[in-house]
């Protein structure tokens, strides 16, 4: 007799064979596994100390360890969201792992809960390669693993594939209960982390104590200055607190609670000394007015501006402390463990270095330093400005390279002159006749004597300056240009306080600064 045979289901997508399904249910195993794991982490440090959060350490970790000119690409393209770009990258490996890891848990339960393990080992030695970190730090990423292991066992329970269906394809012995176990995993998953991000904002110490922060008036005030230069779209002499530039590493801003916080001067001082924020506002303030700028600005720059400082002067603090002979640097430090050195001539010179405690007339900024950060006149920042400041050390060049000496950048770096056009902006489109072109010159400790504009190919014509009642601060300057129809370069340079010209070479920021012409393209019509 003919034998009959059932024929075999044709897939309804010709051509396209089907997607695994342990693959993508293995995929969701993964994620929700890696979010529970985050999440719990995340909560637990908010509870602890922000500085054992694993995500943020893994960021830092990666900001340590990124080439020099990845570093200069993502401030130059991205600016200050430079650091919100780089968790976002973080995110995006970790969830390629999370994948993988979800993957290799459903064919073997082994394999995910190893790869796990593994991914809670590269979390602890990030959140431990910190700076200030302790071992206490790494509770939070061995807390997030074990509640990870814990949501990977009871989701890889009710992922198990049943029996190939007509089409061929496994399928989910209890869907039900599967998505019942993942809306769990989700819903723990989200509650710690909205759970870490509300507890670290009642945690916020430093904005806490801020508000409460009274800075009393300066012994020696600053004079008033002159009236701002009045040109559409020209800067301010002074920049607003909102607008002011913040490059840094740190990937959260720290809170500190200015009632616990102390200053320590260690190294070679015959008398090391500890304050306390209060013992600081008992001194005699001085209220300066400085321009402060960054290395990394590129020519044309925003990582530039001038505020109000005021602070305690920081050369009798050394002095008091007694200096041994041989000492060339003094090492700031920040409580996040960012070191940065300062020669000892700078500070020693009879330059307004200073510790600051106000900004622009109210307390210092978090996202600046708050409560105290250090501030020397004529240097780029990584040299004389370190941040959230706990522990000042006398020392060497020789004996101690600090953060960003150890990465190739200059160990002294003055300001270099540098001039600014901030109107016209490039490529724009102004009308033909009377036009104003504006901006700022800058050569801290040196001062600004002349600015030079150039249209297109003609002569160097001098521009207007505004007042500049001291050396340390920029020079506004403007001008009028009378403006004919086409597409014009306009370009600037300057001269500083003892008669030597910008260079014209074109050097970038690495490693001491750049220099060259800023120059606009401009449309008139």
């Amino acid at each position: 007799m003919p034998t009959t045979t059932t024929p075999r289901p044709v897939d309804p997508r010709p051509g396209r064979p089907p997607v695994p399904r342990p693959n993508r249910t293995g995929a969701l195993v993964g994620l929700l596994t890696a979010a529970v794991t985050l999440g719990v982490a995340h909560l637990a440090a908010a509870l602890t100390d922000p500085v054992g959060d694993p995500v943020l350490a893994v960021g830092a970790t990666a900001i340590d360890l990124a080439p020099q000119p990845v570093k200069a690409f993502a401030i130059r393209t991205f600016g200050t969201a430079d650091k919100i770009v780089l968790l976002g990258g973080v995110l995006a490996v970790l969830v390629l792992v999370a994948v993988v890891l979800g993957i290799a848990a459903i064919r073997r339960t082994g394999a995910g809960l190893t790869g796990l393990v593994g991914l809670g080992a590269v979390l602890v030695a990030a959140v431990l390669a910190r700076p200030a970190a302790t071992v206490a730090d790494a509770v939070p990423a061995l807390v997030g693993v074990a509640a990870g292991a814990g949501a990977l066992l009871a989701l890889l329970r009710d992922a198990r594939p049943g029996p190939a269906v007509a089409s061929g394809r496994p399928h989910l012995l209890n869907r039900r209960q599967f998505l019942t176990t993942a809306a769990a995993a989700t819903l723990t998953a989200v509650a710690a982390t909205t759970g870490g991000q509300a507890v670290g904002g009642r945690r916020a110490a430093g904005t806490r104590s801020r508000s409460a922060v009274r800075i009393p008036p300066p012994a020696t005030p600053a004079p008033p200055l002159p009236p701002d230069v009045a040109v559409e779209g020209g800067p301010a002499f002074v920049t607003a607190n909102r607008d002011f530039y913040r490059v840094d590493t740190a990937l959260t801003v720290p809170q500190i609670d200015v009632d616990t916080w102390r200053l320590r001067l260690a190294g070679a001082v015959e008398r090391p000394r500890t304050w306390s924020f209060a013992d600081l506002l008992a001194r005699d303030l001085v209220e300066r007015d400085i321009t402060l700028n960054c290395v990394s600005n590129e020519v044309g720059g925003p990582y530039v501006g001038t505020a109000r400082w005021t602070g305690v002067p920081l050369a009798p603090l050394l002095r008091e402390a007694g200096l041994r002979p041989g000492q060339d640097q003094l090492l700031s430090r920040s409580v996040d463990g960012m070191t940065i050195g300062t020669p000892l001539t700078a500070i020693l010179d009879g330059r307004d270095a200073m510790l600051v405690v106000a900004m622009n007339s109210e307390p210092l900024p978090v996202e600046h330093g708050f409560p105290v950060r250090m501030l020397v006149p004529g240097l780029y920042g990584y040299v004389g400005a370190c941040k959230w400041l706990t522990e000042l050390r006398v020392t060497t060049f020789d004996e101690v390279d600090p953060y960003w000496v150890r990465r190739g950048w200059a160990a002294d770096a003055p300001v270099k002159t540098a001039s600014r056009i901030d109107t016209p902006k490039p490529f724009a489109r102004r009308p033909a006749g009377p036009l104003m072109i504006a901006g700022v010159a800058w050569a801290q400790r040196r001062g600004i004597s002349a600015v030079e504009v150039q249209v297109d190919d003609g002569r160097w014509q001098p521009a207007r300056l505004g007042a500049g009642p001291s050396a340390d601060l920029w020079r506004q300057w403007t001008y009028r240009w009378d403006a004919r129809p086409g597409s014009h370069t306009v370009r600037v340079r300057a001269v500083d306080g003892i008669g030597a010209m910008q260079t014209e070479a074109r050097a970038t920021p690495f490693p001491d600064g750049a220099t060259g012409w800023h120059s606009v393209t401009v449309t008139v019509t």
